[in-house]
C-alpha cells in the first residue's frame, strides 16, 4: 500500500481528527491510512488528546546552505552509484555511529555523529529558490493569499514577549539571503536583524554596532557631546514620549558600547578555539552563533557565504566549501556539547533543496548539479533531537524518497514543539485574516507526523 494514500482520501478536518482521537503526536497526522486508523480505534479506546512533547530548546541555530547543497555528495553517499552519480567524489567514511557514513569531504563532522541525526528523506518537490526556501523556512505553500513570515520571524513573536537581552530577538549571521520577505505580514518588528561584515575579519564590523572607522573612545565621545547638548530632553524628562526616547537611546548604547557589543567581540575568544571553528567567515560566524546563544537569543541563522547553488564548477566548489562546513558545523556540536548548551540549544543544516543526483556533464554545466527538491538530507541536533539516527531513506540512486518522507510542516512542526510554540496557534494578521503558524495538512500540504522518532 502506498503510504501516502491518505493524501487522496476525503478531506477531514483537524477538529473531527482531533475528536476522533486519530492524531499522531504533537498533532500531525500520521504515515497510515486514515482508514487503518479508523478501524484501530474500534478495537481500543484512543487517548483524549495527543502525547505532548516536552520543550527542551532555548535556541535555536539554523544554518542555511542557500543555493542548495548536493546530498550525495555529502551526507547521504551513494558509493555504488557510478560515475554519472558520483562524480569526483567515490570515498565514503564510517562515522563514530555504526552503520552511518559520510562523504569523505566530512570528516571532522563523522566524529561528531552521535551528537546529530540525518533526515535523508525530505521532500517538496519545488525546484525554484524563492519558493523552496519559502517552504522550507515557513511551512506554507507559495501563491496563498497571505505572505507568510519565516520560522525566525515567529520565534521573534512568541519569544520576543519573554526575551529580555538587549540583541534582537532573531539574529541572521552576516546577510538576510533576500530569497523572499522573512517578517512576511507579521511586519518590520519581526523582520531579522542582519549584522553584516565579516567575523573573521580582524574587527568584526556589525552594523550599527561597530562602526567602520570609529574607535570606542569616539564614540563615546560622541555619546558625552550629545548628552551635553541635550538640554531639552533634561527639562523635560518626565514627558512618556521623551522618557521613552531616552531608554531606547540608553538601550543603543549598552548594545554599542556595552555588554551588546561584547558579544560580537571575538578577540574574547582563546585563539586556539577560533582556530578549532576555522579561521574562515562561516567558521567564525558559528563560534557567533554559540555567544549569541550564551546571551539568550532565541533565533540564529547563519547564511552560509558564497552559498551552494552549484550548476557548474560543482566539485571545485564543493572541494572549497564542504571542508569549511565540515569544521565549523563539528566544531559548533562540540563547543555546545563541551559547555553543557547542546541540549537546550537546537542545530539544524539545510538549504532549500538538494541538488540533482545525477551530474550534468553538458556544455555549459560540465559537470554540474541542478536543483532538486524531490528528495535531500538535512542535519538536526540538540534541543530534544536525538543524536545518532538517521530517519527515512533515498533510493539507490538518491533520486526518490524510499522511506519515511518528511514534509516541511512535520520537521517545522518539530522545531516548534520542541521550543515550546503552538504550531497551531493563530498569527496576527493586520487585516484580521486567518492565519496560523504551519498550515493543517491537506490536499496541497502533506505531512507524514512529527519526527517523534528521534525526540
Amino acid at each position: 500500500m502506498n503510504k501516502n494514500n491518505h493524501y487522496n482520501e476525503p478531506k477531514v478536518s483537524r477538529r473531527e481528527i482531533l475528536q476522533q482521537g486519530i492524531y499522531g503526536a504533537g498533532g500531525v497526522l500520521l504515515g497510515k491510512s486514515l482508514l487503518s486508523q479508523v478501524r484501530a480505534q474500534e478495537a481500543a479506546p484512543a487517548p483524549s488528546t495527543p502525547p505532548k512533547i516536552e520543550p527542551k530548546a532555548k535556541s535555536v541555530i539554523q544554518i542555511f546552505l542557500w543555493g542548495g547543497m548536493s546530498h550525495n555528495d555529502t551526507w547521504d553517499p551513494k558509493p555504488k552509484s557510478g560515475r554519472d552519480y558520483l562524480g569526483e567524489f567515490t570515498e565514503v567514511i564510517d562515522t563514530n555511529v555504526p552503520g552511518i557514513q559520510l562523504s569523505s569531504l566530512f570528516p571532522k563532522l563523522a566524529r561528531q555523529a552521535d551528537k546529530f541525526s540525518l533526515i535523508r528523506s525530505m521532500t517538496h518537490g519545488n525546484n525554484g529558490h524563492e519558493t523552496a526556501a519559502y517552504i522550507m523556512q515557513t511551512g506554507h505553500l507559495p501563491g496563498e493569499r497571505l505572505a507568510y513570515p519565516s520560522i525566525g520571524a515567529v520565534f521573534a513573536y512568541f519569544k520576543g514577549k519573554e526575551y529580555k537581552g538587549i540583541i534582537p530577538p532573531y539574529v541572521v549571521l552576516t546577510r538576510s539571503p533576500g530569497r523572499f520577505s522573512e517578517e512576511g505580514f507579521l511586519g518590520p518588528n519581526f523582520k531579522s536583524f542582519a549584522t553584516g561584515g565579516d567575523p573573521n575579519a580582524t574587527r568584526f564590523e556589525v552594523e550599527g554596532v561597530v562602526a567602520r572607522g570609529i574607535t570606542d573612545d569616539r564614540q563615546k565621545a560622541r555619546r558625552d557631546l550629545l548628552e551635553k547638548l541635550n538640554t531639552f530632553g533634561r527639562l523635560v524628562v518626565d514627558h512618556p514620549e521623551i522618557a521613552l526616547a531616552e531608554e531606547n537611546k540608553k538601550a543603543a548604547y549598552e548594545l554599542i558600547l556595552g555588554p551588546g557589543r561584547d558579544v560580537f567581540d571575538l578577540s574574547k575568544e582563546d585563539p586556539k578555539l577560533r582556530d578549532a571553528y576555522g579561521r574562515h567567515t562561516f567558521g567564525q560566524s558559528c563560534l557567533v552563533a554559540r555567544r549569541l546563544v550564551e546571551a539568550g537569543v532565541p533565533y540564529i541563522v547563519i547564511n552560509y557565504p558564497g552559498g551552494w547553488d552549484t550548476h557548474s564548477n560543482h566539485f571545485t566548489t564543493m572541494r572549497r566549501q564542504c571542508p569549511q562546513l565540515d569544521e565549523g558545523l563539528a566544531m559548533l556540536l562540540q563547543d555546545l556539547h563541551d559547555r553543557g548548551l547542546l541540549e537546550t540549544t537546537l542545530v539544524w543544516c539545510t538549504g532549500e533543496f538538494g541538488r540533482t543526483p545525477k551530474v550534468d556533464w553538458q556544455p555549459p554545466w560540465n559537470g554540474g548539479r541542478n536543483h532538486y527538491g524531490k528528495v535531500f538530507t538535512v542535519l538536526v541536533a540538540g534541543g530534544g533531537f536525538k543524536g545518532g539516527r538517521v530517519v527515512g531513506a533515498s533510493n539507490e540512486l538518491a533520486e526518490e524518497v524510499a522511506e519515511r518522507p518528511v514534509y516541511p510542516v512535520d520537521l517545522l512542526g518539530s522545531i516548534y514543539a520542541l521550543a515550546g510554540i503552538d504550531y497551531t496557534a493563530k498569527l496576527p494578521h493586520p487585516e484580521g485574516l486567518e492565519a496560523r503558524v504551519l498550515p493543517e495538512p491537506g490536499d496541497r500540504v502533506k505531512s507524514n507526523g512529527l519526527l517523534t522518532e528521534i525526540i
